[in-house]
């Protein structure tokens, strides 16, 4: 489904990836992890079309990816890219005009689970809430790919572990593949089938979790402690 073929991505003299090869699978839930400036929003992007390599391609089904995979791809930011003074409705409705795959009555459902208020503006909505419009606007989409960049930064400590388990209701594992970049490894490993370490532009290991455990005694986050 997704395919980097030997993907370099340089901006000026440094690498953000550095020759990277790997191919993730339908119907998954892949950990990128690694320390800030890695690479991980990098390889993001560039499944997106958003970023193109220097050098390699990456395919997403079948096709070199560019603006025209984003019928097939969701993605969220770590950036903020709501009107302030739209409510959290208006905002529901704007992106239901701009994606033909959207659903409004799994995002009507979604709000709720986030404890969202429709008639609240954007404006006035804490950095966790916007966050959390940020996963109802991403999950409401009926797209095989969902790429989500940071998707808990902001979040409660107290509820994010209930968010955490609560979207696999949300996703389609028939039809769809999550790839999730994020610091928040305790609360995400739960749902993580497999995990990708990155450093420094270099894929260094890729492990399924299950495994990780079994073989090696250790949680994911003992793993990356270890390794990056």
């Amino acid at each position: 489904m997704i395919e980097f073929q030997q993907v370099t991505k340089k901006y000026g003299r440094g690498y953000a990836l550095n020759n990277v090869s790997f191919q993730l699978d339908k119907g998954k839930i892949y950990g990128l992890i690694g320390p800030n400036g890695s690479g991980k929003s990098t390889t993001l992007k560039m499944i997106a079309g958003l970023v193109h390599p220097s050098s390699g391609q990456v395919l997403v089904d079948g096709i070199p990816s560019s603006r025209r995979v984003a019928d097939r791809v969701a993605y969220l930011t770590e950036l903020d890219m709501f009107y302030p003074s739209f409510t959290v409705k208006d905002t529901i409705q704007f992106a239901a005009t701009q994606f033909s795959d959207f659903q409004m009555d799994k995002a009507d459902e979604l709000l709720i689970f986030m404890k969202l208020d429709p008639d609240k503006k954007v404006k006035q909505l804490s950095k966790g809430n916007r966050g959390r419009l940020k996963l109802v606007v991403v999950l409401a989409r009926n797209t095989p790919i969902l790429l989500l960049d940071e998707p808990f930064s902001g979040l409660d400590p107290m509820v994010r572990d209930s968010i955490v388990k609560g979207l696999l209701s949300y996703i389609d594992f028939d039809n769809q593949t999550v790839i999730i970049t994020t610091h928040e490894i305790l609360e995400v490993e739960s749902i993580l089938d497999e995990v990708i370490g990155i450093k420094d532009g270099n894929i260094i290991a890729r492990h399924h979790v299950e495994e990780l455990r079994e073989r090696e005694g250790l949680s994911v986050l003992d793993w990356m402690k270890k390794n990056l």
